[in-house]
């Protein structure tokens, strides 16, 4: 049985630090164990859509560990922007996505080494003047996303209406974190935007996201709220009147909002089942364990789920459908 997540999401980045840093040393001392000298081979795939280079410092090879001990199959790495010091970075402090993720670069990189086990993303910093001609040419390179766009501007802003342009010209989805007064602000106004951009498909990542599966939140300040949850809170309304709204999974405020009330969860999911994808969104080195918020959302929506089809769908058919992954 999971335990309720009583930490918040950056204090449960704080924690693997020192794991991380052990990982990174025997990485360093031990032979390559890279995805192609050591495939998984799990007998049923899963595609994870949310990870990281360099998150929290971890290596490549601890990365590779942690995506091959989950059972991942498929991995796409979303990128950061440029570290600049604008108002969308919260003056700098926001850079690489507030975790040390890697520029694209570091992600197209182990793409073309691993093809067809990594995927990368397209991501720049919106309010930088080259952003535009940036993330455009991530895509002609073959980004199967942009993101994760994690910045400090409202959703009608004309700087995402920018991105979300750009998404529906090559045709890819957005990976967005929706934080309360932080992170892609009005989430309440974003039923407009996904009325205004029908082609677009949006799909929604972390806490504001996840409190508001209940109709009854109480208070948007609360990022991880406990206990039992009402149908038909903002998140859920979008997930059934837009077609071109989905769910992202990962990190401590996915797996908080299915533990927090089971019940609930296993409706959600059933309800949901064409909408919701899996992400892990998890700096930990391990790949197994308290500290893998990956691997605990992997055994939740495997305990939770209505059926085996529900299941496969979260899993790997959403994102192969939405992703466009080959």
């Amino acid at each position: 049985m999971l335990q309720r997540p009583t930490i918040t999401r950056r204090q449960m980045l704080a924690g693997t630090a020192a794991a991380l840093a052990s990982s990174m040393v025997l990485a360093q001392a031990a032979p390559s164990s890279s995805p192609a000298s050591q495939p998984a081979t799990p007998l049923e795939p899963i595609i994870d859509i949310h990870q990281h280079t360099t998150y929290l410092k971890r290596s490549n090879e601890a990365l590779f560990h942690h995506q091959r001990k989950m059972g991942i199959t498929k991995t796409v790495l979303l990128p950061g922007g440029s570290p600049v010091d604008t108002v969308s970075t919260l003056k700098g402090k926001a850079n690489g996505l507030y975790a040390g993720a890697g520029t694209t670069d570091t992600c197209i990189a182990i793409a073309k080494q691993f093809p067809g086990e990594y995927y990368f993303g397209a991501n720049e910093v919106p309010d930088l003047p080259e952003a535009h001609d940036r993330i455009a040419g991530y895509l002609k390179q073959g980004a199967v996303c942009i993101g994760e766009q994690k910045f400090n501007l409202p959703v009608e802003s004309k700087e995402m209406e920018m991105i979300y342009a750009l998404a529906q010209e090559f045709s890819v989805p957005i990976v967005m974190h929706f934080q309360f007064e932080t992170f892609n602000t009005g989430y309440e106004r974003f039923g407009d935007v996904l009325k205004k951009w029908p082609k677009v498909n949006f799909v929604a990542h972390a806490q504001t996201f996840w409190a508001n599966i209940d109709a009854k939140h109480p208070d948007q300040k609360i990022l991880y709220p406990k206990g039992p949850v009402t149908p038909g809170g903002i998140s859920d309304r979008y997930l059934s009147d837009y077609p071109n709204f989905f769910g992202d999974m990962s990190a401590g405020s996915g797996l908080n909002a299915l533990i927090r009330d089971e019940d609930h969860a296993r409706g959600f999911l059933e309800r949901h089942q064409e909408k919701l994808i899996y992400g892990s969104d998890c700096p930990d080195p391990a790949g197994e364990g308290p500290t893998c918020t990956g691997a605990s959302m992997i055994a939740a929506i495997r305990r939770l789920s209505a059926s085996k089809v529900v299941e496969r769908k979260i899993f790997f058919h959403n994102a192969m459908k939405i992703f466009k992954l080959a």
